[in-house]
């Protein structure tokens, strides 16, 4: 009986930092930073978010449902990047714009007749919130939807909140050729390499040295450069049909 209870003793200090680790993500992204410290940027504001099926927070709660279901809160509009609001469109794939049929607001298509964002998906917006995974690749078009949202945001005058986001790949990994300014397009927005090992409010920062918008960036809490994924211990979202897993990123490259 001593040799059974010794054994218990020893497999619970074993699993003791097992438990510890699935506890609380040690990362905490932009959406709950603005949320907890930053509410009087959007508090009595229209609120537009940039997002899609990613846009969740460490827990995997979507933040549209956040935002909506909160009563000091008033999000008047949604726009999608390629894949659309759900990710399930096809890459290339035409996205058409609709009512949301929940929520009762536009979801305008960023991948569909237009790629940046109109005077008038705009008109009724006080600020854009951008809040959207990336998977650290130059060509992959999330990031060149943050470029356009930042474009005309600047060009019709709307204040830009990017919800920071790690870079799955991390922040040590820069790889590649840089893309030239004559190269440069919706795979390419900007002189990038491959790999470009910035996170996504880092990457607003670096469009902003040509755009010029009124940029906000809500940094995340606890990330730092060294961190791949796994290590930030946020639950992983597929973040387009042949992106569906972390493997994926990587392989990507």
């Amino acid at each position: 009986m001593k040799k059974i209870a010794a054994l218990l003793l020893i497999f619970a200090f074993i699993l003791l930092p097992l438990s510890g680790a699935f506890a609380a993500p040690k990362v905490k992204l932009g959406n709950e930073v603005l949320l907890e410290k930053y509410r009087h940027l959007i508090e009595g504001k229209r609120i537009g978010l940039v997002t899609n099926h990613t846009g969740v927070d460490s827990q995997g709660r979507s933040f549209i449902d956040i935002l909506s279901s909160d009563p000091s809160l008033n999000l008047v509009a949604l726009y999608a990047p390629e894949h659309g609001l759900d990710g399930t469109a096809k890459a290339g794939e035409y996205v058409a714009s609709y009512t949301h049929p929940t929520l009762g607001i536009p979801v305008y298509s960023l991948y569909g007749s237009t790629r940046m964002p109109t005077e008038a998906m705009l008109k009724d917006v006080d600020v854009l919130l951008f809040d959207i995974q990336d998977i650290g690749a130059r060509t992959y078009t999330y990031m060149s939807t943050l470029n356009y949202v930042m474009q005309a945001a600047a060009k019709y005058h709307k204040p830009v909140i990017v919800l920071d986001r790690p870079n799955p790949l991390g922040g040590l990994t820069v790889d590649g050729p840089m893309m030239e300014d004559r190269f440069i397009s919706f795979v390419g927005v900007d002189n990038l390499p491959m790999a470009h090992g910035m996170t996504a409010g880092e990457l607003a920062l670096f469009f902003n040295r040509k755009i010029g918008a009124d940029l906000t960036v809500i940094p995340m809490k606890g990330w730092t450069r060294d961190m791949v994924w796994q290590d930030t211990g946020l639950p992983w979202v597929g973040t387009s049909p042949n992106i569906p897993d972390l493997d994926s990123c990587f392989g990507y490259m």
